[in-house]
């Protein structure tokens, strides 16, 4: 072929990578509109977690459970930012919070309605908005929650002390109390009973996808159901709640009994996961049960309903516990820690969270790196009781070290070949008694740093 055949193919071959290239920017909308018809460029859709799970869960609908949910522009504008939750007359609720020393007003606030007696005969109501966390943030913060609370209260003809607030967002910037309230009639006239799915959405701050769980259980009489939305992405460490939480059934349970239940499966779920070792002011999980279920009521603790009750409850928190995980600011990988073997609990908790939260181990994960090592000196730094020559540590089903020493079986190829999944089994067993532990994390990688660089911004 001659030389000019070749630069006109080039030439021709190039113009349709510039077609393809210009086509591909339109379709994400990051190319210019032609100038004789100009149009506004939409931003690039966001990055969603790789370890986001397919769809959105079908949740069934709570009798007795109204949710609304709209823009009230607290910090951004054009998105949901404000969540309404309507609950019938008879609901019980239960709550766990944040142990910072620096709780949010809203906190702080539904700690002290928790603690007097809960008026049955009253309905009651949740309001949510994300974006501003109206945390350190003086006297304002009591007087925003009690303009938010109050303006519910008078909206749906419930006791004040009936209304609970959740605010998640940016801390030390006052809440604009009155974009909330001033939208609250539009809130009330939009309840409905299937609304969930779009609440959660409403609550998200730097989630990449919203977050929902549901389980069923048949107890004598009929079906008990259970429904629970969350959200969480940075700022993650056990003290609970770690995120925002809201989760609703139908059973017809007392208020003391539902808080029995919900510390119970606390441990396992929500004080079992970790982003990045910190702790947020403004962490809530309120479960409310509206007593509609035509099963019998549960009232003892150790009966088989309130067993299978309370099981069904701890998978639901499990579930949310993990997709926060899952949706770690910047996660690439899912990692599993189990400790066991330990003197005693609390020795397997820091072993595990001093695994989980370790960034040299985190970065390691990042990389696909089986630096077995750096699980070592996690162990080491945890102040747990631990001794050298006693140690096995497992990556999957790899025996990567045992008595003091790298396996005799040890495989870097295999093992590097398991880091490349996207779930990932980190096992500890420090072989000194029965005491064991497990908790989820995820991996650090450059992205957390551009999220939380900015977040103000």
């Amino acid at each position: 072929m001659a030389k000019a055949d070749k630069s006109a193919e080039k030439i021709k071959d190039l113009k349709k990578k510039v077609k393809k290239l210009k086509a591909a920017m339109a379709e994400a909308g990051q190319g210019a509109a032609p100038l004789a018809n100009p149009q506004p460029v939409a931003k690039p859709a966001k990055l969603v977690s790789p370890l986001a799970p397919a769809r959105f869960p079908r949740l069934p609908m709570i009798e007795g459970v109204e949710f609304a949910s709209g823009a009230a522009g607290v910090k951004y504008q054009g998105r949901t930012d404000v969540m309404l939750v309507r609950l019938a007359p008879g609901t019980a609720i239960a709550g766990a919070f944040t142990k910072s020393s620096t709780r949010a007003a809203s906190v702080l606030d539904c700690q002290a309605k928790l603690a007097l007696k809960q008026d049955l005969t009253q309905g009651a109501a949740i309001i949510v908005n994300s974006g501003n966390a109206n945390a350190f943030t003086g006297r304002n913060g009591q007087e925003a929650v009690d303009k938010v609370t109050g303006s519910v209260a008078e909206t749906l003809s419930i006791p004040r002390d009936r209304v609970f607030s959740s605010s998640t967002g940016v801390i030390g910037e006052p809440l604009p109390a009155q974009r909330i309230t001033a939208m609250v009639d539009q809130l009330a006239l939009g309840l409905r009973i299937d609304g969930a799915a779009e609440a959660a959405q409403a609550i998200m701050t730097t989630d990449t996808f919203a977050k929902g769980a549901t389980a069923t259980i048949e107890a004598e009489g009929g079906p008990i159901k259970i429904v629970g939305i969350a959200k969480g992405s940075g700022m993650i460490a056990p003290d609970m709640a770690t995120m925002l939480v809201y989760i609703f059934t139908d059973a017809k349970i007392a208020p003391n009994l539902l808080q029995k239940m919900l510390t119970k499966q606390l441990e396992a779920s929500f004080n079992a996961i970790t982003v990045d070792s910190d702790t947020s002011t403004s962490d809530a999980l309120l479960l409310a049960a509206t007593g509609k279920s035509p099963a019998a009521a549960i009232t003892d603790q150790r009966s088989a309903p309130a067993r299978a009750f309370s099981k069904a409850l701890g998978e639901v928190m499990l579930d949310l516990a993990h997709q926060v995980v899952k949706d770690g600011e910047g996660a690439t990988k899912f990692v599993e820690v189990n400790v066991t073997g330990a003197a005693s609990v609390a020795d397997a908790h820091r072993v595990a969270m001093a695994i989980a939260n370790s960034p040299l181990v985190k970065t390691a994960i990042a990389g696909e790196d089986a630096n077995w090592g750096r699980v070592v000196m996690a162990v080491g730094k945890s102040g747990a009781q631990a001794d050298r020559d006693r140690l096995t540590i497992r990556f999957g089903d790899m025996v990567l070290a045992e008595n003091g020493w790298r396996a005799p079986g040890y495989d870097e190829e295999r093992a590097s070949a398991y880091m490349k999944r996207d779930n990932l089994v980190i096992s500890v067993d420090l072989g000194l008694g029965k005491a064991a532990r497990r908790v989820w994390t995820c991996d650090l990688t450059h992205r957390y740093i551009d999220i939380n660089a900015d977040y103000r911004s």
